[in-house]
């Protein structure tokens, strides 16, 4: 049904008597509170309604309400009231706050600093005279705004809407697939493999509870009690035959498109010491957020992340480790945060983020906790004696101790449930104190249950005393059977209600198709990009510079001019090959060999989180050592080449550097496939060492005839190769013989050398691949 022109004017002439009725309404309240007698102590004595006064901060609100035309719309807030504090009408604070929430405009009264010897002879006024002039301004002001057809509900809507407007909505508040999450008696074990049998020892005895989003489930108990092995299991990181139990995500097991909706926060540290926090947070949002954003939407999405969490001063400061000084400890973890919830993650699993952090940064870091679910969030997270304030912003807890469920259900209620049983507090005490007292199963100042007394009277031994309390075994026994007797039953029984979702919702979280953030190229250029950002402090340290120059100059002097015409000065440039082919053979095997086991725990992570393929983070890896691999090479080469005069031709000399490269590249490889193989820093510079020493004595300088049954071992040894390479380029014009080897083109050891770059790292691929590196 429309509405007629007639009808249109008469809605508008509704609007506008409304609007002066509300105006008038308004002049005549200010005026009210403005006339209202004081006494001494400010409160007023008209109107029938209760004191106000100034120790109890009641507050005179008034506002814009809509009449009975149901065309009119007008939203409530803060900005459409007007409040007084009568105790500050004397001071002019009413009319400034007034004017602020009903004008728009600010009128600020904030006095003078008049000298003493001035105030004598100032006028003095009487406190009715400045209440008489503020009123009379105020509604001098009032009167001319409500002449030139000012309408308080349009500015109330106006000033709304532009609220509205600059109130940016929070990230961590944008919706999401919402995940109940779900576990039953969920068990775990390892096996321990000694000398001449196994054993198993059990880490979790059947823990049970749920989580649903908007609540904080907190995984609370002594260390050793098994919480981070829990969180571990929750969050998919532990797939073992020795698991047991049942973990559903809304009634569903856990499938490969969940890692994509789960945010792991670790709880160490592990991020790279070079990067400044606005890197490490772009280039997870490249390589994790969805492709359908553009590369600017993620920049965006990081920077926002910084904002949210505080970061803004430190964005350009490295991240810091060791032996690098960067951003401070509590800094650092909220990138950690940071990198998790970029992606708007459905659930957020946490392992102790507030360990070493203050109090105030672990209070703002939980409270971040709370906003996030209560936009939606499944959040789980491990503490460790948290602070009274920290432990009541808990939804769910979970009390563990020896890997048996000492509690489970609502925060609020685990004292008056461990009241219930009969453990209470005998002093004043933090909650998170007294629960990990009786984790620990120490019950001082605790008062002792009557039935565990009973009990320890009737075992009447020792063992089951310590001092005339119970001993911590019989307190965890009997915690273990109040829980399971009292508590146990009715959890289990809710966990079998189902979840208020639709089937289709569902369906989702168990969908086996992974989803990457990056295509495979993006991926391999983003990595690119970070590895070389992150290793060129390393390469291009001082250190490592003065190394290389050093020895080239100390060669340089020791072979200044060496002539090759000689059979003196030819064997002598002869040596001076071999060693060029030994440095830069043993030279990148150490540096490579520290690669992937240093980098274990950022593959684990980025992997367990598919932020990137493992073929792709490979190649990035290999190749963005390149470029930083061959500056040094040729500075060495500039010095040692014409100070020791080798060929001094353009080409010999260009060879001479491409064989070097080549060099490296292979030698490079060899460290690659022992440290991916070994994983294990001490044992693969060990194998790497022994590896070395024999591929240098099998080089063909030392030994010109090796005995047939380890003559093998010199083609496998690409100093070996090296040597004949160079020999080959700087003495291919002056004898076809040399040392009994044959001077040709020398496409043998090009061949060679070049199998060796693709197979030794082909074998460090395998090795990564045979890692189980949490996923594949």
């Amino acid at each position: 049904m429309q509405n007629s022109p007639q009808d249109y004017c008469s809605m508008e002439r509704a609007n506008t008597s409304l609007a002066r009725t509300k105006s008038e309404q308004l002049a005549e309240t200010v005026e009210a509170a403005f006339k209202s007698p004081m006494n001494s102590d400010g409160v007023s004595e008209g109107g029938s309604g209760g004191t106000l006064s100034g120790k109890s901060s009641k507050r005179l609100t008034t506002a814009a309400s809509p009449g009975g035309n149901k065309n009119i719309h007008i939203r409530k807030s803060r900005s459409a009231q007007m409040k007084f504090e009568l105790d500050d009408v004397n001071s002019g604070a009413a009319l400034s706050r007034a004017s602020s929430a009903s004008l728009g405009f600010s009128f600020s009264f904030t006095g003078f600093n008049m000298p003493p010897d001035e105030i004598a002879d100032s006028m003095t006024f009487s406190d009715d005279d400045i209440r008489k002039s503020i009123y009379t301004f105020f509604l001098m002001i009032l009167h001319c705004l409500l002449a030139y057809g000012w309408s308080p509900i349009s500015m109330v809507v106006a000033a709304e809407d532009l609220e509205a407007g600059m109130r940016k909505q929070k990230f961590q508040t944008e919706p999401s697939l919402p995940i109940y999450l779900k576990f039953r008696d969920v068990t775990y074990k390892v096996i321990i493999k000694g000398l001449t049998s196994t054993e198993e020892k059990d880490i979790l005895n059947g823990i049970s509870g749920s989580v649903d989003p908007g609540e904080v489930l907190a995984l609370m108990g002594p260390s050793g009690s098994g919480k981070t092995t829990l969180l571990n299991l929750l969050g998919g990181r532990l797939n073992q035959p020795t698991v047991g139990g049942s973990i559903t995500y809304n009634d569903r097991p856990y499938s490969k498109f969940l890692k994509s909706r789960i945010g792991f926060v670790t709880q160490d540290d592990v991020l790279f010491p070079h990067l400044t926090v606005k890197e490490t947070l772009t280039y997870a949002a490249l390589l994790r957020l969805p492709k359908t954003l553009t590369k600017q939407q993620k920049q965006k999405r990081a920077m926002d992340v910084i904002r949210e969490l505080g970061l803004e001063r430190c964005q350009d400061t490295v991240i810091g480790g060791s032996f690098v000084r960067g951003v401070s400890g509590g800094e650092r973890k909220r990138v950690c945060i940071g990198n998790e919830i970029i992606i708007n993650p459905s659930i957020l699993f946490l392992d102790e983020p507030t360990s070493g952090l203050d109090s105030t940064t672990a209070l703002k870091t939980v409270q971040l906790l709370q906003d996030m679910a209560e936009g939606g969030k499944t959040v789980v997270t491990t503490i460790h004696q948290p602070s009274s304030r920290l432990f009541h912003k808990f939804d769910k807890l979970i009390l563990l101790g020896k890997g048996s469920l000492l509690y489970f259900g609502k925060s609020s209620e685990a004292m008056l449930y461990f009241s219930s049983i009969g453990c209470n507090p005998l002093i004043a005490m933090n909650p998170a104190e007294f629960l990990l007292d009786l984790a620990n199963g120490n019950i001082n100042d605790v008062s002792v249950p009557s039935e565990l007394e009973d009990k320890v009277q009737i075992g009447n031994s020792d063992a089951g005393k310590r001092k005339g309390k119970p001993s911590p075994a019989v307190v965890h026994e009997y915690l273990v059977e109040a829980y399971e007797t009292r508590v146990a039953v009715k959890e289990k029984k809710k966990l079998m209600v189902p979840i208020p979702l639709d089937e289709e919702v569902k369906a989702k979280v168990s969908s086996l198709k992974r989803q990457w953030g990056a295509s495979w190229w993006q991926q391999y250029t983003i990595l690119f990009c970070r590895g070389i950002k992150e290793r060129r402090h390393d390469y291009f340290s001082w250190l490592r510079i003065t190394q290389v120059l050093s020895t080239a100059i100390i060669l340089g002097l020791l072979w200044w001019n060496s002539d090759p015409n000689s059979l003196k000065g030819l064997q002598d440039q002869a040596g001076l090959l071999f060693f060029i082919a030994v440095f830069w053979g043993f030279f990148p095997v150490f540096t490579a060999i520290f690669t992937f086991p240093q980098e274990r725990a950022m593959l684990s992570k980025e992997r367990a989180a598919d932020m990137y393929r493992l073929s792709a983070y490979f190649l990035a890896r290999t190749t963005s050592d390149l470029p930083l691999d061959l500056v040094l090479p040729v500075l060495f080469l500039l010095v040692v080449y014409f100070m020791a005069g080798l060929r001094m031709s353009a080409a010999p000399f260009f060879l001479t550097m491409l064989t070097i490269f080549l060099s490296i590249i292979a030698a490079q490889g060899l460290g690659l496939a022992i440290g991916a193989t070994l994983m294990d820093l001490k044992r693969a510079t060990t194998l790497a060492s022994v590896t070395v020493m024999t591929f240098m004595l099998a080089g063909g300088y030392f030994v010109k005839r090796v005995p047939v049954f380890v003559s093998w071992i010199r083609y496998m040894s690409f100093n070996y190769h090296t040597y004949n390479l160079l020999l080959k380029v700087q003495y291919k014009h002056m004898t076809p013989v040399l040392n009994g080897m044959r001077i040709d083109s020398g496409l043998t050891e090009v061949s060679a050398l070049v199998a060796m770059v693709f197979g030794y790292r082909l074998l460090a691929y395998i090795s990564l691949r045979r890692m189980k590196l949490c996923a594949q």
